[in-house]
């Protein structure tokens, strides 16, 4: 049934953005759990058949350019383009950053050329007298759309919520948070008009500390755009809306629990060129085979008048 459904849904898809591939692009933050290559100290490799259904995600979201987190190594990413690429969906620029953690990562998989890396690795703070470095680093790339349009991309994946003995887990993230928040002040700076966009897996709530240092105050606020849940629907209808306040991203298999952890934020400039009826939290059949968490899909207008 589900390759079926799949092959029926890809091409609908299709279809249904043809008409406006010139016009619009998308941007999509998915993470993709433990997506590695061999297995390694405290997790587990994905098996094949997870993997496949990864893919299979991957494939239904079918975003221009795609945030990743809980990445293996540089094989574990070139593994999974290889794949997305033999089954007709292409991605030839990429980032992959490291930090702290050598075990899962931060990528950037793009259509679109990547005309500049700032990516962050060795970021660190001190909390109660103690140095700590950013566990998973922060992926921050300018990506080319056309000639005339290019926006710049800050991907992360702050520390989870799993307690550890060195300090208070809710603490570094909120370090990693305002380090994240730097960052973000200084493209401002530098470019107070130019598009961006700020996605990944945060690891808490929206009323949680570390959420509100990354969204900020006043006019350099980020907009937390947001999506609903929706399906990919037939040709010539991209989404089905399944529930008007339905936003988890994130499952937690111990406690039951569904939360929003993975969040896509813009500045005002990529705000005004947002496409709100193609972007959503992707609703599929398969999602908990391939991961714990489910994407989340941006489009946005190309046109010069927004």
């Amino acid at each position: 049934m589900f390759p079926r459904f799949l092959a029926l849904l890809s091409a609908g898809w299709w279809l249904a953005t043809a008409a406006v591939a010139g016009e619009q692009f998308s941007v999509a933050t998915y993470n993709v759990e433990n997506y590695l290559d061999t297995p390694v100290p405290g997790r587990t490799a994905k098996s094949a058949e997870a993997k496949a259904r990864v893919r299979d995600t991957l494939l239904a979201t079918r975003a221009d350019v795609l945030a990743l987190q809980e990445m293996g190594s540089t094989n574990a990413l070139l593994e999974l383009r290889g794949a997305l690429k033999a089954a007709g969906l292409d991605y030839p620029h990429w980032e992959h950053v490291t930090g702290r953690d050598t075990n899962i990562h931060v990528a950037v998989l793009s259509r679109f050329p990547i005309d500049a890396r700032r990516s962050h690795t060795d970021d660190s703070f001190l909390l109660n007298g103690r140095r700590f470095r950013v566990s998973r680093g922060f992926a921050e790339v300018d990506i080319r759309v056309t000639p005339e349009f290019q926006f710049t991309l800050l991907a992360a994946h702050l520390k989870s919520k799993r307690p550890v003995p060195e300090a208070d887990q809710a603490e570094l993230r909120e370090q990693e948070a305002l380090l994240l928040r730097e960052k973000i002040d200084a493209r401002l700076k530098t470019h107070p008009e130019a598009p961006l966009v700020v996605l990944g897996d945060l690891n808490d709530t929206r009323d949680a500390k570390p959420i509100r240092a990354v969204i900020g105050r006043g006019r350099a606020a980020l907009v937390d755009v947001r999506p609903a849940e929706a399906a990919p629907g037939k040709a010539g209808a991209p989404f089905q809306r399944l529930g008007a306040n339905v936003t988890w991203t994130y499952f937690y298999n111990r406690e039951d629990t569904y939360s929003r952890f993975d969040y896509a934020l813009v500045n005002r400039a990529l705000a005004a060129r947002l496409v709100p009826e193609q972007t959503c939290v992707l609703a599929l059949p398969w999602w908990r085979e391939a991961s714990d968490h489910r994407p989340v899909l941006l489009t946005f207008a190309l046109g010069s008048d927004r």
